[in-house]
């Protein structure tokens, strides 16, 4: 839900075809090694290859398309076709007086107008509303929704109802503040919420290029029903260490977000909110290939 912008982003790899993109582990013991191109691997990884697949990444609030850059090159290395759309009130669009409705016209266009089928449609956070509202119009492009820590709304809901008291209050008293209905994080509630395992070097590299967000999507109610009657397989990808939702209480991700889904696939790791699209792009790639695989 939450990130940075391009302009001075800055990628660990210097070039996209040496990123490692093996199957992500956190305990490797046991395992047998390669390496290829001074990296190291496991030579499970080396036996099976990758089923094609086309993801459509849907990036959430505080960031734009370029969130995914360093995902998207390891998909790509892996033999996926991968498209990061860009929707409106984001990235090069200045004007932040957008809908909801609006955002997902712009992911909705992007799909049609390069006639995409048989998709992977993956959202973040905030995205996760979108890719519910976008599988409403285009439910016969689509392969498989996943979810990654993201919003699964109820029908007539907002994302800030979902949100504990105290950051909603925070949240609405950011947006009065601000004299054109947007909302910028201070950088102690991203540093503790969304890049909790970040070292504070890389938490602030990554503050220092959001830019404010437009409130009224993430205050607006949305109509869900024609969603929650669509039979598109899902899957949840969750990570134990996001805190930008407290668990528990009538909160979180797992299993607060995602048993609304119905049947689902649940796929963890091990990261935060953001900090592992910058520092570990291929574990996150990982994740989102099981989740979209057959």
């Amino acid at each position: 839900m939450y990130p940075y912008r391009p302009n001075i982003y800055q990628f660990p790899y210097m070039d996209y075809r040496f990123i490692p993109y093996w199957h992500y582990s956190p305990n490797f013991e046991g395992e047998r090694y390669f390496w290829r191109h001074g990296i190291k691997g496991t030579v499970e990884s080396l036996q099976y290859a990758q089923q094609p697949l086309t993801f459509v990444l849907v990036h959430g609030s505080w960031a734009d398309a370029h969130f995914w850059d360093g995902i998207a090159a390891v998909l790509r290395n892996n033999g996926h076709a991968v498209y990061t759309p860009e929707y409106a009130g984001h990235g090069n669009d200045l004007n932040k007086n957008v809908t909801h409705a609006m955002i997902t016209k712009s992911v909705v266009d992007f799909i049609t107008k390069l006639n995409l089928h048989n998709i992977i449609l993956v959202g973040h956070s905030f995205g996760g509303t979108v890719i519910q509202k976008t599988a409403e119009q285009v439910p016969d492009r689509i392969k498989r929704l996943v979810f990654w820590d993201a919003f699964v709304l109820k029908d007539g809901e907002s994302l800030a109802d979902e949100l504990p008291p105290q950051t909603r209050q925070g949240f609405e008293q950011l947006r009065a503040s601000s004299n054109d209905d947007t909302i910028m994080l201070p950088f102690p509630l991203f540093r503790d919420l969304f890049v909790n395992t970040a070292t504070l070097e890389v938490a602030s590299d990554m503050y220092a290029v959001i830019t404010p967000e437009p409130a009224k999507p993430l205050f607006e109610k949305l109509d869900l029903k024609a969603f929650y009657s669509l039979p598109t397989p899902k899957s949840y990808v969750y990570f134990y260490q996001d805190n930008a939702l407290p668990q528990g209480e009538g909160f979180g991700w797992n299993p607060h977000m995602s048993t609304r889904l119905g049947q689902f696939r649940l796929i963890v790791g091990d990261g935060d909110h953001m900090t592992d699209t910058r520092t570990r792009p291929a574990m996150v790639a990982q994740k989102l290939y099981e989740a979209g695989r057959d």
